[in-house]
């Protein structure tokens, strides 16, 4: 798999259900420490909520993951809000859903079906984009070889991330990995170069 599909923007829903209020947010993280972060800060602002649950998923392989049921019965919040992510088939990104309770208890499917439901708007909400995954390469050419790189990274789909130009100039580029084997064999041409 050299892409994936992750939130094209943070998303948020709200679902009224019996007279509990869920308040769903999706965010996108990069790491399970980024994703703890922002659960603490969700927890902090909504202190006055019943409940904080939540859900993530991470890295292009989708391998690291981790739910939360913050209290409700187990099985009721944390896996319906992964069971969403999951079915739109996203990673780095976290689902939070803060419950107002209402008075009137939901059970058990209503539990899932609410969790579910403010999951799905939220994700809804913050759209779906595909993301590729990328190689970062160090190349060192001669001045007079430059002309040569600017082509090839014209041409190519690739981004610039430092570059100093000086007798020898150095430029550390990104483009994608599925990309990388032809971006490579033309920049190897180029007299001088190396990686």
């Amino acid at each position: 798999m050299d892409s994936y599909f992750t939130i094209a923007k943070e998303g948020t829903g709200i679902f009224k259900e019996k007279m509990s209020k869920f308040l769903s947010f999706a965010v996108l993280v990069d790491s399970a420490e980024e994703a703890k972060a922002i659960v603490k800060k969700y927890q902090n602002e909504y202190h006055d909520s019943r409940h904080v649950c939540w859900a993530y998923m991470i890295g292009a392989d989708r391998n690291e993951w981790q739910l939360n049921d913050n209290g409700e019965p187990s099985g009721t919040a944390g896996k319906p809000i992964l069971g969403q992510i999951n079915s739109f088939g996203l990673t780095n990104v976290l689902v939070i859903v803060v419950r107002y309770f209402g008075g009137i208890k939901l059970g058990t499917p209503g539990l899932i079906a609410a969790y579910r439901e403010a999951a799905r708007l939220a994700l809804e909400d913050a759209g779906k984009k595909e993301v590729h995954k990328t190689q970062t390469v160090k190349i060192t050419f001669p001045y007079v070889s430059s002309n040569e790189v600017m082509k090839i990274i014209k041409s190519e789909e690739i981004e610039v991330l430092e570059k100093l130009f000086d007798n020898a100039c150095e430029m550390t580029l990104s483009f994608r990995e599925d990309h990388s084997e032809r971006i490579l064999s033309r920049l190897s041409k180029i007299s001088g170069l190396t990686t």
